[in-house]
This record gives structure tokens, sequence and C-alpha cells, in this order.
């Protein structure tokens, strides 16, 4: 306790006694004093700033949504738009978050799009109950997005359409699940025709016609890249297809003939052509009523690519048309570029009959045949056949040759027979076809079974070639590889042992050069060997 001070006094405090007055043994200067409260000052935290803690409750919403439209237009990625629009949609300005969201599609245009965006669009239009909104937001989404980018635009039409779709909207949602799923085969694989085939009967069925034909111009553009027939039959279905539909369905006379057209024009025709293009074109035209076009168009392919079926199918228009004049001028065509095609030759003389004109079915060549061996003229049918023969050298010609002379009934008939297999197998030598000297051996061989003797037989056999496989490398447009093909060869005994021999005369010819050579190098060897 505190001794109490008189009043009218001063306290006086006691002054410290120093017991030791010497100087200290480390001296602390005044500058060293001021460096070192320097140095602790710094090392004091500095207080933090004072702050204002502001909130959108500041209800100054028109200056935040000017700062959002900065913060949009200097930053302007998809979820800073949708931050803006969820802010307009939570203070309940509902116009200006859907405007939100109609300038950010429309900022981002098709090239930029972002199925993000998309959804939480559709979303807002969901929780305003605007269905029918919604589903053309997901609908225009899915059109334009690249499938591989819309997996989740995709998944959340699926939960929608689920919640509050009829059995329509259900059936939409399948319908762009597999279109997803057609988008990703043919991307995957252009040149997968089945895929196209599948995604273009779902287009047609569903769709509109612009996006049918987007799906179809897409698919025509994926070209085979090698010029090889095979490699074609498949996707010229994709033009038939295309033709077909713009001219049953979409009812465009115009259209499918552009469509014709422009495969005609796509064909390399120099390596091979598809003559059912070309009949197809035709015939539509002819239901377009325009026959001028109809025959344009197949007059064209039998001068550019003529066919056996371009023919058939162009003689058959003018049959229907009676006009028989063309149709006389269309076979003579057709035998002068088939002359082997021996149905041909027998619907030519089948027209001549019925229109009652026999001196022209006696120049054709297998019906003035067939004309002459009823009247027995046996004479005048081989000179038929010689006469033919001249034109082309064709196994089927030997072999009807061969069994008119066995069925003629004379005493010689198995020896003309013999000799005429004879001078056919020396003739097809040359043939380039190795096929048609296959066929015209068993036919020989079929005669020698039934008429021969064991030795002929046995030299038939001999004849009678080997069958092996091969490959041979293939290449594309471009010249680069395109893979190994299998196919057939033939290999002749004759052909061997001709070579054989060949090369044998090859090795004596240069034996007798050497030697001849050599004697002319020394004359006294060639003196001596005489004398011996």
């Amino acid at each position: 306790m505190m001794a109490s001070i008189e009043p009218g006094k001063q306290h006086i405090p006691k002054v410290a006694k120093v017991k030791n007055k010497a100087p200290a043994e480390v001296q602390i200067t005044a500058e060293q004093l001021l460096r070192e409260a320097k140095e602790r000052e710094l090392e004091l935290l500095p207080p933090p700033p004072q702050q204002m803690i502001t909130d959108l409750r500041y209800k100054e919403v028109d200056r935040a949504r000017s700062i959002y439209e900065r913060f949009v237009l200097v930053h302007p990625s998809v979820k800073n738009w949708i931050k803006y629009a969820c802010f307009e949609e939570k203070h309940s300005y509902l116009a200006h978050a859907r405007k939100v969201y109609e300038r950010a599609v429309e900022f981002f245009g098709e090239e930029h799009m972002d199925e993000h965006l998309y959804v939480a669009f559709a979303k807002f239009e969901e929780n305003q109950k605007e269905f029918d909104r919604v589903r053309v937001i997901y609908k225009y989404a899915l059109d334009r997005i690249p499938k591989q980018d819309a997996h989740d635009l995709l998944k959340n039409y699926t939960i929608f359409e689920k919640k509050f779709g009829d059995r329509r909207g259900i059936e939409d949602i399948i319908v762009c699940k597999r279109r997803f799923q057609y988008e990703e085969e043919v991307k995957a694989n252009p040149h997968n025709y089945d895929a196209w085939f599948n995604y273009l009967q779902l287009v047609e069925s569903d769709m509109d016609a612009e996006t049918v034909r987007e799906v179809y111009e897409r698919a025509i553009a994926t070209v085979p890249p090698i010029q090889e027939k095979r490699h074609w039959k498949r996707y010229i279905y994709l033009w038939i297809n295309y033709a077909l539909y713009e001219e049953l369905e979409a009812k465009d006379a115009e259209r499918t003939r552009q469509v014709y057209q422009a495969c005609l024009e796509l064909l390399p025709h120099e390596k091979f052509t598809l003559a059912k293009m070309w009949l197809l074109y035709a015939r539509s035209e002819i239901r377009q009523e325009n026959l001028l076009l109809a025959r344009r168009a197949l007059g064209t392919s039998i001068g550019k690519c003529p066919k056996n079926k371009l023919f058939k199918g162009y003689i058959e228009l003018e049959l229907q048309l009676r006009e028989f004049d063309r149709c006389r001028k269309l076979y003579e065509k057709f035998l002068g570029f088939a002359p082997e095609n021996c149905t041909s030759w027998i619907k030519f003389a089948e027209l001549e009959t019925i229109l009652g004109d026999i001196d022209r079915a006696r120049v054709l060549w297998k019906s003035y045949i067939d004309f002459e061996m009823e009247q027995e003229e046996c004479e005048r049918t081989r000179r038929l056949y010689r006469r033919l023969l001249q034109h082309m050298q064709h196994s089927k010609v030997w072999i009807s040759l061969a069994q008119f002379e066995l069925l003629v009934g004379q005493e010689e008939r198995l020896q003309r027979c013999r000799h005429i297999y004879e001078e056919a197998n020396e003739a097809m030598h040359s043939c380039k076809d190795k096929e048609e000297r296959v066929v015209l051996l068993e036919s020989w061989r079929s005669f020698k079974d039934e008429f021969g003797t064991p030795a002929t037989k046995e030299r038939i056999d001999k004849l009678m070639p080997e069958k092996i496989k091969k490959r041979r490398k293939l290449q594309a447009e471009d010249g680069s590889d395109a893979g190994w093909e299998e196919y057939c060869d033939y290999i002749f005994p004759e052909d061997t042992a001709n070579q054989l021999k060949l090369l044998a005369m090859a090795k004596l010819w240069e034996k007798q050069q050497q030697e001849s050579k050599a004697a002319a190098m020394d004359p006294d060897k060639d003196i001596d060997e005489s004398q011996t």
C-alpha cells in the first residue's frame, strides 16, 4: 500500500548510484544505435490498409452491368459471358439474361462454337419453362458443333427430352444419337461407304431437303483414291441414290440431271466406265419426256466408252420406240465392236426376220451360219466360219467350228474335228487372254475323252497349263503404293518348252561364235586339226 504524500510537498525519486564508473569494454556509438533502430524498424510489417468491402447489396446493378460489359470485351471467354448472363438471371432481369446469351452466340459465331455456352443457354430457357426454345438451341448447336466436341451437349439434350419430351422428342434424340454415331464413323474412315449409306438413310427419313443434300454432297466428295473399277462399284451407288432422291423425293428434275451429269464427268472413262450410270441417266430423261437428251447421252456413251450393256440398252430403247432403222444402225455398230457376241447376232437376225427382211438376216454371222446349217450348206457354213475367224480369234468360234465338223455326219468328221483343234491350238498361242486358251484345251480334252485313244489323251494332258496364284503391286493415282493384289495365272508347258528351246539355241549360237573367233585368231590350229 503506497504511503500517502503530504499536501504541498513534491516527491523526488531517488537517483540510482553508479558503482563502477569505468568505461565499458565495448563502446556503442550513437551511429550504431541509430542503425540498429532502423534495422528493427524494417523488420516490422506495415499495418494492413483500410478496406471497404462493397456488395451487389449496394443496389448498383447498372454499374455492375457496365463493368460486366467491359469485362466480356476485355476477357471474351465463354465462362465470362455465362457469368454475365447468370448475374442478370440472379437479379431477375430475364430479358437481359436472354439478350446476353444471344449476344454471346453471335459474338463467337459458327467458327468458335463452344458446347458449354449452348448448354448454359438451354438450361436458362429450361428454367423459364421455354421448352421449345430449349429444343431449338440444342438442335442448332448439335447441327454445327463437331460431334467429337459435343458430348456434354448431347448428354444434356438427352436428359432434357427424358424429363420434358414427348414421343416425338424422344425419337428426335434417338435420331440425334444415331447421327452422332454415323458422324464418328465417317470421320474415322471417309471411304466407309456402308456408314454413309446408313447415315443417308437416317437423314432422308427425318431431315429436311437441305440437310439431306448437304450429307449427300459430303458423301460423294469421298472419291476412291484408286481408279480401278472394283473400288468404284460401291461408291457409285451414292450418286445413284442421290439422283433418285432428287427425282423421286425432292421432285427436282433439273437437280436430278445435274447429279447424273456430274457423276458421268467424274468417271475416268479412259480407264473404265459404268454402263449403269449412263442407262439410268437416259431412263431418267425419258421419264421427263426428254428423248433428245436421252439419245444424246447413250450416243455419247457408245462413242466414248462402248460396252455390250450400253449397246443393248440403247437398242432396247429404240425397239420400244419402234425406231427400227435406228436399231439396225446400232446393231451394225454393236457387231463391229463385238463380233464374237453370238447373242447380238441372233437378236439382230430375229429382228430382221420379224421385219421380213431375209437378205439382211443372211449377212449376220451366227444367224447366217445356223441358217446355212439348217439348209445343209456345209461348204458355205465353213466359209462363213473362216470369214469370222479372219475378224477375230476366239475360243468359242473355234469350238463352234469343231462341233460343226463333228455333227456334219461325214466319214472324215473326226479327222476334220482333230484338225480344227490342232489349228486352233496353234492359232491361240499368240492370244493374250490365257483363259481363252484354257477353255479351248478343255473342249479339246472333252473331245479326246470321247473319241480319242490313251496316247492322244495323254498328249492333251501334257498341254494343259498349271494354274498358279501371283501377286502384283498396286499403285494409287498419285503414284504411291496401294498394297498388293492376288490374281490367277496359267503356265503352259508349250510356252516353257519353247523358251527352253530358244535358250538352248542361243547358247549354241554363242558357242559357235566363240569357236569361230578362236579359229580366226589361231589359223595353224585349224590346219593341224584338218590334217588330223
